[in-house]
């Protein structure tokens, strides 16, 4: 899996297999957890390659993803529930039989992502763009 942050856009991207994303998922859906992430030769467009995502469940409310730049970490803290609802969407994409992509970001009625955190962008085991 890997995970990229761009600071500017206030955002990470995570790609990889489906065994990687359902990984992240359970650790999600247990509150706790690390899972690693691994650097890649494909262009990291300026972003910052991250080398794992911790995940820990707190009194919340919601989700709120942070980057630990001395780790280069994806820190990953909310209540449980939200948490659930994160774990969800990890493990739908990883179910995706064609490319595509989504973006999960705060808006004033979103379900469990907390305001200040960061946006994501999840990417399908087949690729960010859905096949033709």
């Amino acid at each position: 899996m890997r995970v990229l942050y761009w600071p500017v856009d206030r955002a990470v991207d995570v790609s990889g297999g489906a065994a990687e994303l359902v990984a992240l998922s359970l650790a999600l859906a247990a509150g706790a957890g690390t899972v690693p992430a691994t650097s890649s030769a494909e262009p990291d467009f300026g972003g910052t390659e991250l080398v794992a995502v911790e995940v820990a469940a707190t009194d919340g409310p919601g989700v709120r993803m942070t980057v630990d730049q001395d780790r280069r970490v994806l820190l990953v803290e909310g209540d449980r529930r939200a948490l659930t609802d994160l774990a969800e969407e990890f493990r739908s994409t990883a179910d995706l039989d064609d490319g595509g992509h989504q973006h999960i970001e705060h808006h004033p009625d979103h379900p469990y992502l907390a305001a200040d955190s960061l946006a994501l962008i999840l990417n399908s085991p087949h690729g960010g763009m859905p096949g033709r």
